[in-house]
């Protein structure tokens, strides 16, 4: 996959390259990496291209997906008493409570219809963003089912999984209907997480300019000594790699998570603490059927685990064996102590392909620009998404002064 996405973030440098050639200038980073992100797993994923990155023309789906990304909640560090939902999603987020029951009324027509009667102008916005999600999920399935059909061995390369299910008896056999969501979730996640991972990593890099620097100087050795850089390249850079766990440690792309208990369970605490009794408790009873939230935020930036520094951005603690009391923690994550990619059952299946797509668009563009902040930036809770701080344009942004850096980028 690497040379596919060297591929990409190339035609992506080459883009930005063309707007700053005759200065630096404002760029929004955030619409580039959410096509970017959204062109990187329809590409590797599906075997289908969303966006050519060459133009300002940005694709329905990738405008689609964004907007209910950014439901969420915006949280600005001087105002800690303050908090804004956001539009669409929070603003339905009691009645989709009520889904599990709606969903078994009527038929999918006659509720299709109920909706675009309530005359609610969020509800509206998600079906339109739903219909697009699903018409272009629909299209590529159905042109890949018919290659494969026809006997395209490079669509089968591509989308095994799609013939795989073809082939399979009935009973074990997945609906169309349920292969085209998993594809819209698939397509959803590994866009809005992966653009808001490269985009916290981008503006932490420009607010940090010695670190910036120090990046750009380990990809520039690099590739002086081997050239074009395989995946071993990339994933044995210890800057690279520090510089990206911190970020995700700090900044998780997504910070909290809900998980609804299947059994009866009795949950320990990492230490004790005192009941309203007074009393001193170990652990606590969850029935089965209970919803607990997980705070990925707050897991990853414990004190008692990360040190009296856990709250600021030190990428310089990756290059050093981890303190005992992060390595007896026992975080049950599936990624470097942290609950960033959560973990079990249900933990993040693209977590690798997540880090790796970040890695080589980060070594692209910093090999060709320097970044600096040109706002200050306030990102959403849930789903994090960036918009400039009191500004009366709520549009979800990531604006950048970009400079192209002598004979580079071109």
């Amino acid at each position: 996959m690497v040379p596919i996405f060297q591929e990409i973030s190339i035609t992506l440098r080459h883009t930005i390259a063309a707007q700053v050639k005759d200065g630096p200038r404002d760029i929004d980073m955030l619409e580039w990496f959410t096509r970017t992100a959204l062109e990187l797993i329809g590409q590797s994923g599906l075997g289908h291209s969303f966006d050519s990155l060459k133009g300002a023309t940005v694709n329905p789906y990738s405008k689609a997906l964004k907007k209910p990304s950014v439901s969420g909640i915006v949280f600005a560090s001087d105002r800690p008493a303050h908090y804004r939902a956001s539009p669409a999603l929070v603003r339905l987020t009691v009645p989709r409570l009520l889904l599990p029951y709606v969903v078994k009324i009527g038929s999918p027509k006659f509720r299709r219809y109920i909706a675009e009667m309530v005359p609610w102008k969020e509800l509206h916005e998600v079906l339109r963003m739903v219909d697009i999600m699903d018409k272009t999920s629909i299209d590529i399935f159905e042109a890949k089912k018919k290659a494969l059909l026809m006997g395209d061995e490079v669509v089968l390369q591509q989308v095994g999984r799609v013939k795989a299910n073809m082939a399979a008896s009935e009973e074990d056999r997945i609906s169309d209907d349920d292969l085209i969501a998993q594809m819209t979730t698939l397509v959803f996640v590994a866009t809005d997480t992966t653009s808001g991972a490269l985009s916290r990593t981008l503006l932490t890099l420009a607010q940090h300019p010695e670190a910036q620097d120090r990046l750009r100087e380990e990809l520039k050795q690099a590739k002086a000594d081997k050239g074009n850089l395989s995946y071993d390249d990339l994933v044995n850079l210890p800057y690279l790699d520090a510089v990206c766990r911190e970020t995700l440690r700090l900044y998780p792309p997504a910070t909290f998570s809900v998980r609804t208990a299947r059994k009866d369970i009795l949950l320990p605490f990492s230490t004790p603490i005192k009941g309203v009794n007074g009393a001193e408790m170990r652990d606590i009873v969850v029935p089965k059927g209970t919803n607990i939230f997980i705070s990925i935020l707050a897991a990853n930036r414990n004190r008692e685990i990360w040190g009296e520094d856990a709250l600021e951005w030190k990428p310089d603690r990756w290059l050093k064996p981890l303190p005992s009391s992060v390595t007896e923690a026992h975080i049950p994550g599936i990624y470097s102590h942290l609950m960033t990619f959560l973990g079990g059952g249900r933990a993040c299946i693209g977590f690798k392909f997540s880090q790796l797509e970040m890695k080589v668009v980060l070594s692209v563009l910093l090999e060709s620009f320097r970044f600096k902040p040109c706002h200050e930036i306030v990102w959403t809770m849930g789903l994090s998404a960036p918009r400039i701080k009191d500004s009366k344009d709520e549009t979800y942004q990531l604006p950048l002064n970009v400079e192209l850096i002598s004979g580079e980028g071109n």
